[in-house]
């Protein structure tokens, strides 16, 4: 193949995946509002995890 025409190919194909991360990106942030929702999901994710965890192992009292 012509090194040309390679370099052609090449810059025609890069720009095609920058459209195509430009798109994806407006697509995953479609609003701004969506900002609380997201702290709110990872808030109680973070709840979860907390509740989920073992307690700590006590030690045994002798009276």
């Amino acid at each position: 193949m012509h090194p040309d025409t390679h370099l052609r190919l090449h810059h025609q194909r890069a720009a095609e995946l920058h459209a195509q991360a430009a798109e994806d990106a407006r697509v995953r942030h479609p609003e701004s509002g969506s900002t609380l929702r997201t702290r709110l999901g990872w808030t109680m994710v973070e709840l979860g995890l907390r509740l989920a965890q073992h307690p700590p192992a006590r030690s045994a009292r002798i009276a």
